[in-house]
Parts: structure tokens; C-alpha cells; sequence
């Protein structure tokens, strides 16, 4: 099998829904016995140093009572499809990353209108 190179790893990401991106992270835990997140997570505080206080990430900690509302919202913010939303509002994660911070305030008051928990770091 042929090596893939940075750039063609990073295009077939672009590629993936977030369902498929989370059974490829899913998959490399139990190839490698190692969790990618704990990496992406020890890198975070050096990256957001980087960035300045300009960019925020959208966290999704709980869909609440209304998760229809919360998945509708999901589907029109990320762009994603129906069954990908819902796996998002039950799973949570991060639903935009790096964006102004005032476009995150105001999707974090979308989400929380509707019942949503949501975090911006």
C-alpha cells in the first residue's frame, strides 16, 4: 500500500462527514492503542496561543430537553445532514472551530435558546 503524504491525508479528511471522521479516530484507538484526541488536546494550548483571544471553538456538551431543535440548528450552522447532526447533538464535540468570536457568541446564544449546552473556548 502506497505511503500517503500529509496533503493527501488532509484532502481525504476534507472529504469525510463527522460521522466518518469519528470512526476513523475510533479506528486508530484500537489500531494503536492511542487515543488521537489526547493529542489534538496537549497541542490545543500552544495552537490557541498562537491564534489570539480573536478565535473561538463552538463546543456542543448537551443537546438538553429539545434536541430537534438543537439538531435542526446543527444542520444549518455545519451544513451537515440530518443523520450527522443527530449524531453530533448526542455525542457533542466541537461544531465550528477557530471562528471570530463574535460569530461564535452568537451561535452559542442559537444553540442555548433552544435548550442546548454549549461551551466556547
Amino acid at each position: 500500500m502506497a505511503k500517503l503524504n500529509k496533503e493527501d491525508f488532509i484532502s481525504a479528511l476534507k472529504e469525510m462527514t463527522i460521522l466518518e471522521v469519528k470512526e476513523l479516530v475510533d479506528a486508530m484507538k484500537e489500531e494503536f492503542g492511542v487515543d488521537p484526541m489526547a493529542v489534538a488536546v496537549a497541542a490545543a494550548p500552544a495552537a490557541a496561543a498562537d491564534e489570539g483571544p480573536s478565535t473561538k471553538t463552538v463546543v456542543l456538551k448537551s443537546a438538553g430537553g429539545n434536541k430537534i431543535a438543537v439538531i435542526k440548528i446543527i444542520k444549518e450552522i455545519t451544513g451537515l445532514g440530518l443523520v450527522e447532526a443527530k449524531a453530533v447533538a448526542d455525542n457533542g464535540g466541537n461544531l465550528k472551530e477557530n471562528i471570530p468570536a463574535d460569530e461564535a457568541e452568537a451561535i452559542k446564544n442559537q444553540l442555548t435558546e433552544a435548550g442546548a449546552e454549549v461551551e466556547l473556548v
